[in-house]
């Protein structure tokens, strides 16, 4: 077995390709390193080689409890990165919605590494192009429903509110999980009256994974379903290095939880 640190630094050690076999379920892994619409710390477009890097440490093994591995029951391969075009910032935003559609269009499913939280938004337009509107479940310390501006309509603080407005989310089938930055009351106002169901970090630690789970599949039922993680879901002691960390934040055994028991949605 070669050593985790040897060859080139795919995730988990897929093949390097831009195109699907016709034998398993495709799913592609997309780097998006984007981060030109954080309003605090930059440094997520940093992110996609990180998370491959740190990925080879899992390519001889399998789940110690589900016994299996995503390369024997998937036709995983890494799609690389979309390439951002510095200091364009909606041609970025195009690049990263072209590439996607491209994929999605041909029936793999994607899995982005980002990237602020930006890179959301286009994701959606090209999933949401193949599936019509989507449930959302969205782990994050943040809503991400603010208003954008006159010239900056989109930035890592305003996808969810223009995938809605847009109509690629169905808002009564959308769950965040993870809340508890402070939030303007008009913007919290906002996310609510859409009918979106929101969960803080409090009482995922209060209530526990199993209600929460519980409310992850009432809100979503039987809908095509995106999920998106922002890192910043996790409390500072987990992930430091997040552009924007909020105190009291899930820890990792809970995430990891919450995803397990939801690995059956669609």
């Amino acid at each position: 077995m070669a050593p985790p640190y040897v060859g080139i630094a795919t995730f988990l050690g897929a093949p390097h390709r831009t195109y699907s076999l016709d034998d398993k379920p495709a799913v592609a892994v997309l780097g998006v390193p984007f981060d030109f619409g954080t309003s605090f710390r930059p440094g997520s477009r940093l992110g996609p080689g990180a998370i491959r890097s740190l990925s080879r440490m899992f390519v001889e093994d399998d789940h110690p409890e589900l016994d299996l591995s995503p390369q024997n029951l998937l036709d995983l391969f890494d799609a690389g990165d979309v390439m951002p075009l510095v200091g364009d910032y909606a041609g970025s935003l195009a690049a990263i919605e072209q590439t996607a559609r491209d994929l999605v269009g041909r029936g793999v499913h994607v899995v982005a590494l980002g990237g602020d939280h930006t890179i959301s938004l286009p994701l959606l337009r090209a999933t949401a192009a193949r599936h019509g509107p989507l449930a959302l479940v969205h782990f994050d310390a943040h809503p991400d429903t603010w208003a954008g501006t006159a010239t900056v309509p989109l930035f890592h603080g305003s996808p969810f509110r223009c995938a809605v407005e847009e109509g690629l989310v169905d808002p009564r089938a959308f769950i965040q999980i993870g809340l508890r930055s402070p939030v303007a009351c008009p913007v919290m106002k906002w996310t609510c009256h859409q009918g979106i169901t929101c969960i803080d970090a409090e009482s995922v630690h209060l209530r526990g994974i199993d209600w929460v789970t519980q409310q992850i599949i009432q809100v979503i039922g039987e809908r095509k379903v995106y999920l998106t993680f922002d890192v910043d879901a996790l409390d500072p002691s987990q992930a430091p290095g997040t552009s924007t960390p909020e105190v009291g934040g899930l820890w990792t055994w809970q995430a990891l939880a919450i995803l397990k028991r939801v690995g059956a949605l669609h």
